[in-house]
């Protein structure tokens, strides 16, 4: 049985000294050009030196017009590569494997934060997005690869693509949302085709030896648990990623889907047949048990979010205590700031119910 202070090798020749994983988590902090802010270093370099295996980056947009949210880092330009270079240094020199999230917020997009019609697979009335045009879709595939080419050249160890949380390639994945009748829409194997259509260009464009992964959803944001067991197995077997990343919300709850008696969530991805291909799982792991029964659960590594923003060094807690439990929440704004948190994430986390004092 595997252990949570065990190395993890993947097979793109990069490592993890443990099983730790930080999930991408939004944080508000960078310019609003998308340029890397001193808060933004300092809350991710923070827990690369906390001792994450691997310390992912916020969702960074691909596209200006896939800003999801105010604050968010880009990385659709070259002006972005002298704060990602710095970012990524930083990073790999605590030994942790460095990894830039891409992102397009899609129909998620704010129309004032990014100044027109948010995209969208398909016209989408309720948000007010436009569908995109066969050339727009082409465009999108390359911009994602050139991204994963400036991570690269920033020095980043890899990449995760964000499929999921009904991000634009979760819009292309939903059989409810992506209305197209070309070959990006339709059956399952059409609605995966421009995430696939990616994973070949980061290959070609950064070689075998680049980490490549996918984050998807299970559930929630239109998207069907039936299906996504299929793309996941896919993957898995093609081989062309390193890792799968299930953002679960929940990784030890009941399927909502019918078809799955008897099944936790994370069951229903560690029960593939993997190949070399790696599996984390995010959703409340909250504590040392919690990370310890996911791993006892099958998943090679835990995602961990909300214990991370309390606790810059996460896994060195529970890697020497057993038992370690996070503080409880609420936790005060000055707390926060000892964390490693800038004020512009400290208002956003006071957002969240029962998080921050006051």
């Amino acid at each position: 049985m595997a252990s949570l202070s065990d190395a993890l090798a993947f097979k793109s020749g990069a490592v993890m000294p443990n099983r730790f994983m930080l999930a991408p988590l939004t944080n508000l902090q960078s310019h609003p050009d998308g340029t890397l802010s001193d808060d933004e270093y300092r809350w991710l370099s923070k827990r690369a030196e906390g001792g994450f295996g691997l310390t992912m980056t916020c969702a960074s947009h691909v596209q200006a017009a896939g800003c999801g949210f105010p604050g968010q880092l880009g990385c659709f330009s070259d002006n972005h590569l002298e704060g990602l270079s710095r970012l990524a240094a930083a990073i790999n020199e605590q030994g942790s494997v460095s990894v830039l999230q891409l992102h397009h917020a899609g129909m998620r997009s704010p129309r004032d934060l990014i100044g027109e019609q948010p995209h969208c697979p398909s016209d989408n009335e309720k948000s007010g997005a436009r569908g995109l045009s066969h050339s727009e879709v082409l465009r999108l595939r390359d911009d994602f690869v050139a991204a994963a080419g400036r991570a690269k050249k920033a020095g980043f160890t890899g990449v995760e693509l964000h499929g999921a949380h009904g991000y634009l390639l979760a819009q292309f994945l939903s059989p409810s949302i992506n209305q197209r009748d070309d070959e990006y829409g339709g059956s399952l194997e059409n609605r995966s085709r421009l995430l696939l259509d990616i994973i070949d260009g980061v290959r070609a464009q950064c070689g075998a030896d680049f980490l490549l992964g996918v984050r998807l959803s299970a559930e929630r944001f239109d998207i069907r648990l039936a299906e996504m067991q299929t793309l996941a197995q896919q993957l898995m077997r093609e081989g062309k990623i390193d890792f799968l990343d299930m953002s679960l919300w929940d990784s030890f709850k009941a399927p909502e889907e019918e078809g799955f008696d008897g099944k936790t969530l994370l069951q229903c991805f560690t029960e593939l047949d993997r190949g070399d291909v790696l599996l984390g799982t995010a959703g409340k792991i909250r504590g040392a048990e919690d990370a310890r029964r996911c791993i006892e659960a099958g998943a090679d590594f835990a995602v961990v979010g909300r214990s991370a923003i309390l606790h810059h060094d996460f896994p060195r807690r529970v890697l020497s205590n057993p038992d370690f439990t996070p503080t409880p929440n609420p936790v005060t704004a000055a707390y926060l700031r000892r964390e490693g948190l800038g004020e512009a994430f400290i208002d956003y986390m006071a957002s969240w119910k029962g998080f921050v004092e006051g």
